[in-house]
């Protein structure tokens, strides 16, 4: 992929970025490594991005545009179902780059990303929660996705019965494993999303009820 300094664009460089990214992987990306598939000198890159933790910052953003769907509730949707359906979608937007998780680790919202938090902390607040629940609710749900898409993204290919426990010894730790080990992926992560939710209505219901 090769430009000139003049006809380069900020998307042009994203998308390179992100190419590059997943050819890569994050800790070799680099904005030499990026200006040489661009076809033109690092410094020229200055003009979008003011230094390399911008470009990173832009990139995650990118993936969350172009990947995510449906991230903001609807007339009508359930707060609970809606919570889940948007954990599964950001973690599908994270899985879709190399380390995407990385990439998005450390990102923090900003001014333009207020009006779409106000969506979501609206549909919580109308359900029961406080503002102080939801924003808690909203905050532990995003940190468990990323949290469980870097150790997806970071483990090893293994077979499913390495180092699995021996049920003489350890019969408890052996049914859990098998257990786990028996799930897909998906289903795992929906049943760990399942129980912070599960935790979340319990909350509201003593809410109601006190």
């Amino acid at each position: 992929m090769k430009d000139t300094g003049a006809r380069l664009t900020r998307d042009t460089v994203l998308r390179a970025a992100l190419e590059l990214l997943d050819e890569v992987g994050i800790d070799a990306l680099s904005t030499r490594r990026l200006a040489e598939r661009l076809g033109v000198q690092s410094p020229t890159l200055y003009w979008h991005f003011r230094n390399k933790g911008e470009l990173l910052d832009a990139m995650a953003e990118a993936i969350m545009l172009e990947r995510r769907r449906a991230s903001l509730p609807q007339p009508g949707d359930a707060w609970d179902a809606w919570l889940v359906a948007n954990a599964c979608n950001f973690r599908a937007a994270l899985l879709a780059y190399r380390d995407g998780a990385r990439l998005h680790a450390g990102t923090r919202p900003r001014g333009a990303h207020f009006d779409g938090i106000e969506r979501k902390l609206a549909l919580l607040c109308d359900a029961g929660f406080t503002p102080e629940q939801a924003i808690d609710l909203m905050f532990a749900i995003g940190r468990f996705v990323v949290g469980w898409v870097l150790e997806e993204q970071a483990e090893p290919a293994r077979a499913p019965d390495a180092d699995a426990p021996d049920p003489a010894t350890h019969p408890l730790v052996a049914q859990g494993w098998a257990a786990l080990h028996a799930r897909s992926p998906d289903d795992a992560f929906e049943r760990g999303i399942a129980l912070l939710v599960d935790g979340a209505r319990a909350q509201l219901a003593a809410r109601r009820a006190g």
